[in-house]
Parts: structure tokens; sequence; C-alpha cells
């Protein structure tokens, strides 16, 4: 498969809708949206790792040779699915009164969005985002933070504390509940914990067991994080 576009990185020409010039022979029997859907589907049901040209081909019947007539790469076909996967924000983030609301919902819904595909979580991050529905992520926290005196940079800035903070809130949830079944800060833990925390001058530690505040309460977590970033950049603003 040739295309002009063999200095970008791979997937950003397709997923602007730049299809490849084709070679003449028989029309492709496969789309490049139905690799991409089949490709969200095996990561929504089985994780990132179940990701690969040779289970999409096993798929949709055809070789894994076929598929790069459709994409070049395993590198491009994560790009398209990502993209895709990601979708885009919703339009309620718009809706909102004032930046800060903004900010806060586009986190939450960042948040919200890897909740639904926590292995979006583990696509491995290639430089700054470059496909359609990521920048229209983008796009949209730069119109709420266009309401404020930032400059463009430090609105930039902003805009990748936030994300950082909603990628980095989201991994941390999933590893909490990857093991329901185990609660980290149960009873018993506290129980066993306290009068040898307290023995090994550990006072502070102690007392956040004894005073219940040690828990797995992740909402106020996100909560606290979120308001204190946000304070921060109220400051910058002023």
């Amino acid at each position: 498969m040739t295309d002009d576009h063999g200095e970008l990185p791979p997937g950003l020409a397709l997923s602007w809708g730049v299809q490849p010039v084709q070679r003449r022979g028989p029309k492709p029997a496969l789309s490049v949206e139905q690799i991409v859907d089949t490709g969200i589907e095996f990561g929504d049901r089985h994780g990132f790792e179940a990701i690969s040209l040779q289970r999409i081909a096993a798929r949709l019947g055809v070789t894994t040779n076929a598929m790069y007539r459709y994409v070049r790469s395993k590198d491009e076909l994560i790009v398209l699915v990502q993209d895709k996967a990601v979708g885009r924000p919703p339009g309620s983030i718009l809706e909102t009164d004032g930046w800060r609301a903004g900010a806060d919902a586009w986190v939450r819904a960042s948040v919200d969005r890897y909740a639904e595909r926590p292995w979006l979580l583990d696509v491995p991050i290639q430089g700054a985002p470059a496909t359609p529905n990521q920048l229209h992520w983008l796009e949209v926290l730069l119109r709420v933070l266009a309401e404020t005196s930032l400059s463009q940079h430090d609105a930039l800035g902003c805009a990748v504390l936030l994300s950082g903070y909603a990628r980095s809130y989201s991994a941390m949830v999933r590893e909490l509940t990857a093991n329901v079944d185990v609660p980290v800060q149960a009873p018993a833990v506290g129980a066993f914990l306290v009068p040898r925390l307290q023995e090994a001058g550990l006072e502070q530690v102690a007392a956040l067991y004894t005073n219940q505040e040690y828990e797995d309460e992740v909402d106020d977590d996100l909560d606290f994080g979120l308001t204190r970033i946000l304070d921060g950049i109220e400051t910058l603003i002023g």
C-alpha cells in the first residue's frame, strides 16, 4: 500500500480520513472502520493487549498479511483504535457557567471515559495529541480556559496538568478496584496495625487509622485534588 504521507506518524493521515492511494486490483473486502471497530471490541472485552492485527484478521476472516492493505502497522492500528475509542467530549462541558465549572466538568468527563474503557490507560503516550477526537477534547478545554486572562502558553500548561490529573486518578482507581474482594483498608488491617504503628513511633499514621481517615474514599480524593488544582489555576489567573 502506497501513499504520499510516509513522513507522518503512523495513523495520522488515516485518522483524518485521508486514504492511501490503492494499487490496482480487486475491490477491498474490508474497510478501515471495520478493522478499528473490531479492535475496540477486543479492547472492551479483553483489554489492550488483546488488540492485534492477527486477532482482528482471524475475527474478520482474512489473513494477517491482508490487513496491511488497510493499515501499515500495529502502531497505526493502535492510533486509530485509540482515537475512535476516546470519542468526542460531552457537549455539556461548554454549557457550564464559568471556566472553573467547565474545567471541573472536563476532568470528570475524562475520568468517566477512562472508567468506561480502562484499557485506554495502557495505550502508550507517543507525543502531543494529533488525531481528531483527542484534539476535540483539547479544543473544548482550551475554549473553557479562553474565558480567563491566561496566555496560550499557560492555558496549554493548565490543560496538560488537568489531563494528567484525570489520567493518574483513573489509573489509581483502576488499581484500587482491581481486587475488590480484598479491601486495602479493611477494619481488620487497622486493628492489626494501630498498636504496631504506635510502638514504632508512627503516631501521625496511627492517628489516621484511629480517626478513620485512612480509607479508600476515591471520590473524595478526586474532589480534593481537583479542587487544589483549580485553586492553583485561579491564583495564576489572578
